[in-house]
């Protein structure tokens, strides 16, 4: 498996490669003066609205690490974490903090697609850099740093939309409806679905989270027996999986899964009969807008060409978990607690690819 199980690893190959071009003119000049190289110290902010999951939780601790590099090189002073459960509105309040604690740049996994917006103008208009990751937000001043998840969620939809086949009917156990990630894993998932002739019959909201995915299942088992198959998102396909053991149909409910060790070392336990997909969503996506931030504050500027949409940088997928690579992807990662997420994370150096 072409993928990074273990610490802080360079991508392989990233998902556009660097063409020399005009740069980024919607984006503010780098703390210092007049977009001139800075030597820092900086100090950079984080923002997290949800920490129910332990992707959050490795998300921030990638972040922690990466942020330690700069810190004993004396380049950044500070990270300050605003990181904590809370809404939108609480979220527009942690961006309000870290703008108010002065800092270089704020790193934002953002609640909502666009109700930030004018936060992160506030950001903007002070000259501080401002880096969505996991979702993307529309607002043009900031760098939306992530993989692209309809593409995500449609690896894992076609793989079950093939298993299932024309005319089989399937259930969901989504994220957190609202939640930008969410509506672009399920609008692309939907549409797959519609495209291959599969019957949704419901869906529901597992909130990311283990034991709310796996009681959403019971209850959808209860109402609809006679599913052919379950598709999930990651944080909750490994409850999915329990409540499918519990009602003995692992074997005849065909479910999508993820790349958790929790969820894996469950598939490493059942008989041949099971199989699922695991499509990597790396925490380590906020470590490597860390390095971004740090070059940009230093002077480097991005590069256009490596952009989607005038401010989006898209990271390649890595190659989901399937049946046929199983047992090469677990032997590596089997000795990680069942918390972790399959990750990977561009270093300091890799992430000069979309720079100049």
């Amino acid at each position: 498996m072409r993928q990074r199980a273990l610490g802080l690893a360079a991508l392989a190959t990233a998902a556009l490669v660097v063409a020399g071009c005009s740069t980024v003119s919607n984006q503010p000049a780098p703390s210092g003066s007049d977009g001139a190289a800075s030597a820092g110290p900086f100090t950079i902010g984080v923002s997290n609205g949800f920490v129910g999951s332990e992707y959050r939780t490795q998300m921030i601790a990638d972040i922690e690490e990466a942020a330690s590099e700069y810190q004993d090189a004396g380049t950044l002073e500070d990270l300050v974490l605003e990181n904590a459960d809370t809404d939108v509105n609480g979220q527009i309040q942690q961006v309000r903090n870290l703008i108010n604690a002065g800092v270089d740049a704020i790193i934002v996994d953002p609640n909502s697609g666009s109700a930030l917006d004018q936060v992160f103008q506030e950001a903007t208009e002070q000259g501080i850099l401002v880096f969505a990751i996991d979702q993307a937000v529309t607002a043009e001043s900031v760098i939306n740093v992530g993989i692209d998840q309809a593409l995500w969620a449609e690896t894992s939809a076609q793989w079950l939309a093939e298993k299932v086949g024309d005319g089989g009917s399937i259930v969901a156990v989504n994220g957190i409806s609202g939640h930008p990630a969410n509506e672009a894993r399920w609008g692309a998932a939907e549409a797959v679905f519609e495209e291959a002739g599969i019957e949704v019959l419901t869906t529901a909201d597992g909130g990311w989270d283990q034991a709310t995915g796996q009681q959403q299942m019971g209850n959808l088992l209860a109402t609809y027996p006679d599913i052919d198959g379950v598709w999930t998102q990651d944080g909750m396909a490994l409850g999915v999986l329990q409540a499918l053991i519990a009602a003995e149909k692992q074997d005849e409910i065909v479910m999508s899964g993820e790349a958790r060790n929790g969820f894996l070392k469950l598939w490493s336990e059942q008989g041949e009969g099971f199989e699922s997909i695991g499509v990597v969503n790396p925490p380590g996506t906020g470590a490597t807008a860390l390095h971004l931030a740090m070059a940009m504050l230093q002077g480097a500027e991005l590069d256009e060409s490596q952009l989607q949409d005038g401010n989006t940088l898209v990271l390649e997928l890595e190659e989901p978990v399937t049946a046929e690579n199983f047992d090469d992807v677990w032997a590596e990662v089997q000795d990680q607690p069942d918390t972790y997420v399959l990750d990977s994370v561009l270093s300091a150096e890799d992430v000069q690819q979309f720079l100049q």
